[in-house]
């Protein structure tokens, strides 16, 4: 029996573990910054396959963590994610339909898979190398609020991933293939002016109108759109334009998000939006306020690695989908007016220069050590994340089967980077070539995430979820008095 053969064993001894955290984090569904079942869920179940918690709450990120087993060298990391989006909660069903348990939120992006086959990886990777007596070390990152796109750009900032040898990742798709795409460089910054009040008929010019700040701002950042490269993104939300009209506003908010092909780029083009919010404040005599809630790097491909994940996907995938399965995807498709060619079965060769318009925290990661995941369709050809069918997907069968065979991928490219430092030497050099002397420096004005401190109350509530988790799986566990599970 080979290696890979003895660690495919260990993976299929842990389906029902890693279904259980999939189907728990799916209910569960829990916004970014709020994920306090799921983290508190999936590091117990750390926990109780021999792995220690050695850190949390990162940089401000409560719901944060770090597992680790093993000793010495190679370091091999496997990313966590486990935060839900809003308004995409619906019932395993392949049409529009509230979730039984009501919850509104949704795993359209899987983030319900990404945990459990990550940590499904490390485990039956640290069971094999028990075993076998492989040495080396393993650890596992808990990173909340991918979604906000400012969870591991902040642990990043601090230094926590510069041990790793390697990090590896994964993430659900509607393809199968290695994640060896340069994505955007992203910053979201809150631009706020503050005015002054007056009675919108008697005495308008006693005022001094914050929300007409805010459309110059606006008027301005859309002008700004001519002299963007064919990469850069922009988008704003407002979120505070006054609350009667017959009020001149003294407050006025927006978020906006610019992404571009570099953290230089991203660099630039925050300090000229930065610029048309001073502009607006003086055009109408109010105070402008510019909050940097953080900014991520654009991922950094490794042809290395992409090859070598390439060629272990090779071995699990594609998946034998059923015919049910098939036609729960076609009719997803059919909803959605899309071509009904049903699931993906095949996998993509390695793909190089390859650039998508998307974002990821991962970036920061992958600017500071070699970094490379696995995509896999657990959801129909066609049709794009963040959508209700995608959310359907992730909690049934397509999902389940999906996230088993990247488990198995991501241990088995686990196991051979332990087993193969030339191949770490391989991805390094890679690594190096493609950084061309650049040195990571992060994009963040803060140390710890402005979004991520939680209060009191919240805090206790996480504390619960934590104590509820371990006392789940029998694993004592010293908690608050105040905490009433």
């Amino acid at each position: 029996m080979s290696k890979y053969e003895k660690l495919d064993n260990e993976v299929k001894a842990l389906s029902d573990v890693i279904w259980d955290m999939a189907s728990n984090v799916w209910d569960f569904a829990e916004l970014s910054y709020e994920e306090f079942k799921s983290s508190a869920y999936e590091s117990a179940v750390l926990e109780k396959f021999g792995f220690e918690i050695v850190e949390r709450d990162i940089a401000g990120l409560a719901t944060s963590w770090v597992a680790t087993w093993g000793t010495g060298k190679p370091v091999i990391g496997y990313l966590v994610e486990f935060d839900a989006l809003p308004g995409l909660g619906n019932n395993t069903v392949p049409f529009q339909e509230p979730t039984k348990n009501g919850n509104t939120n949704g795993h359209g992006c899987g983030h319900n898979l990404i945990g459990s086959s990550s940590i499904g990886a490390a485990i039956a990777l640290k069971n094999h190398m028990e075993k076998e007596n492989i040495p080396g070390t393993i650890k596992v990152y808990g990173c909340p609020a991918e979604e906000a796109l400012n969870g591991k750009n902040y642990m990043a900032a601090t230094g926590l991933f510069s041990d790793l040898d390697i990090c590896l990742h994964n993430h659900p798709a509607m393809v199968n293939a290695a994640i060896n795409m340069h994505s955007t460089a992203s910053i979201d910054l809150i631009v706020e002016w503050h005015g002054v009040t007056a009675h919108a008929g008697v005495a308008p010019w006693e005022g001094r109108s914050a929300l007409h700040a805010a459309e110059i701002f606006l008027m301005s950042a859309n002008m700004m759109r001519e002299q963007l490269e064919p990469t850069g993104r922009l988008h704003y939300q407002i979120l505070d334009g006054g609350s009667a009209v017959n009020v001149v506003p003294d407050h006025a908010k927006v978020l906006v998000r610019y992404r571009g092909k570099s953290a230089e780029n991203v660099r630039k083009h925050k300090n000229w939006l930065e610029d048309m919010a001073e502009g607006a404040a003086l055009s109408t005599q109010t105070k402008a306020e510019v909050t940097n809630l953080g900014g991520i790097y654009d991922c950094l491909p490794n042809d290395v690695l992409a090859t070598s994940v390439t060629d272990h996907m090779q071995r699990y995938f594609p998946i034998a989908w059923t015919e049910e399965e098939q036609q729960f995807a076609k009719s997803i498709q059919r909803e959605m007016g899309k071509p009904e060619d049903g699931l993906a079965t095949d996998v993509l060769p390695v793909q190089t220069g390859v650039e998508v318009g998307g974002s990821t925290d991962v970036g920061d990661i992958s600017w500071q050590v070699p970094t490379m995941g696995v995509i896999f369709a657990s959801w129909p050809k066609h049709i794009p994340p963040h959508q209700w069918g995608c959310t359907a997907c992730n909690g049934m069968s397509i999902g389940q089967k999906a996230g088993l065979q990247a488990a198995h991928t991501l241990a088995a490219q686990g196991l051979e980077l332990m087993t193969n430092p030339e191949l770490i030497e391989k991805a390094k050099q890679d690594f190096e070539a493609k950084k061309n002397g650049f040195e990571y420096q992060s994009l963040n004005d803060f140390d710890q995430n402005p979004r991520g401190k939680l209060d009191d109350q919240a805090l206790n509530h996480y504390e619960c979820c934590l104590h509820t988790a371990l006392e789940h799986f029998g694993i004592g566990h010293q908690h608050s008095d105040k905490c009433n599970h």
